[in-house]
């Protein structure tokens, strides 16, 4: 549901990223942000709740080109990944254009991202999306410790239709852009589609 700003020739999208509390959202956003030209992006902007932020920020990739004499600026979102705040994540899935689930890769919080997954289908199909339509990525977070879970368990529970996936660290940066890359990538292909 991309929205066009003809006075500043400008397609905007929305891309947010969902999964269970404290998988990495927030760090991703943030590490995108600092390594984001001033130039290009907008405030950071963080709605705080008791435990847990949803923060968002606009930016304009200027190496992505234009589609048809348009440039293409992307809101990015994280979501509260808590359950009891439900309907904070419907609201900021409303128009959205592209989804990255985060996962986080430890052991004991299986359960919590296939329950954030499950979640994630059941508020976009609510809005009438079908997540299988969406451009969508999903991003193994936390890679880098020692209770992570195997990859290919994670592949075999969260990813069952085999989207593009990565492996990431985002206090790092390992993952992040890639991740980024690929679902903005997606996106500007439906764009272009018309879709």
């Amino acid at each position: 549901m991309s929205f066009i700003n003809y006075s500043s020739r400008e397609i905007n999208c929305k891309i947010v990223y969902y999964g269970p509390g404290l998988c990495g959202k927030t760090t991703n956003l943030q590490y995108i942000y600092n390594k984001t030209n001033p130039d290009a992006k907008g405030k950071m902007i963080s709605l705080a709740t008791e435990t847990e932020r949803t923060l968002f920020f606009d930016f304009l990739p200027l190496s992505l080109g234009e589609i048809r004499g348009f440039k293409t600026r992307f809101h990015l979102y994280t979501v509260p990944g808590q359950v009891f705040y439900d309907a904070s994540r419907k609201l900021i899935l409303k128009g959205v254009d592209g989804v990255v689930f985060v996962a986080d890769s430890q052991i004991e919080r299986f359960e919590a991202n296939i329950e954030s997954l499950e979640n994630l289908k059941d508020n976009l199909e609510e809005q009438g999306y079908d997540l299988a339509k969406l451009p969508f990525v999903i991003q193994y977070n936390k890679r880098d410790l020692p209770n992570a879970s195997p990859r290919e368990e994670l592949e075999e529970e969260l990813n069952p239709n085999g989207v593009v996936s990565f492996d990431a660290c985002a206090v790092t940066g390992e993952g992040v852009f890639d991740t980024l890359k690929a679902v903005a990538k997606l996106v500007l292909t439906e764009l272009k589609k018309g879709g």
